[in-house]
């Protein structure tokens, strides 16, 4: 092939080239990360009274209640764990109750509570920030607010330090990304919250 030849190929592939790209619609270095538009629905609230329950409280009215049987991979000792399930966000409301008494002791209960918020998450969270609160029933409790690529960004615990101990994380199943679960986390927490000052003890 002639010097010529060669030369013309080439320049008509660069030009090809050049124009393909300024074409393009897709540029992975410019391109800004957006999410999808969520929509999301009133807080609303309906109220769980459940007979043989030793606590009530009210709960979103998108949201369905069931039955579990594990809470971070510790076995239910009793009937009165639930799940507070986000079908709408793909998430879940945890919840363990437990009976402080001689086989859980009020102090371990409280230790376990912390060791869930911090040794299992620390290796991911920037930042764990643990809140004292009084709820509107006067009931004691501690708020852990957890940021960075978390599994959950939100946890607490309940308890009027004689008889009764309740234990909640939301969580959501997908890849933890603190970008892209904020906003969600944020509308959840409401709801949250307002479980946690609805709560009653029988």
């Amino acid at each position: 092939m002639k010097l010529k030849s060669k030369k013309t190929i080439f320049i008509t592939l660069l030009t090809l080239s050049v124009c393909y790209s300024c074409n393009s619609g897709y540029h992975p270095e410019t391109k800004k990360r957006g999410y999808f538009k969520i929509n999301f629905p009133e807080h609303k609230y309906q109220v769980f009274d459940k007979p043989g329950y030793p606590y009530s409280f009210e709960y979103p009215t998108y949201s369905v209640i069931t039955k579990d049987s594990t809470f971070f991979e510790e076995k239910a000792e009793n009937d009165w764990w639930l799940n507070v399930d986000l079908p709408q966000f793909s998430g879940r409301i945890y919840l363990s109750y437990k009976e402080i008494g001689a086989k859980n002791k009020f102090d371990s209960l409280v230790n376990d509570a912390f060791t869930m918020s911090y040794k299992q998450h620390t290796y991911k969270a920037s930042g764990i920030e643990p809140q004292p609160f009084v709820t509107p029933n006067n009931i004691d409790g501690i708020y852990f607010t957890l940021s960075g690529n978390t599994a959950t960004a939100n946890q607490f615990f309940l308890t009027d330090s004689t008889k009764h101990f309740l234990r909640g994380a939301l969580y959501f199943y997908a890849t933890p990304n603190e970008d892209s679960l904020s906003v969600v986390n944020n509308f959840v927490k409401q709801d949250m919250q307002h479980l946690i000052n609805t709560l009653k003890w029988k």
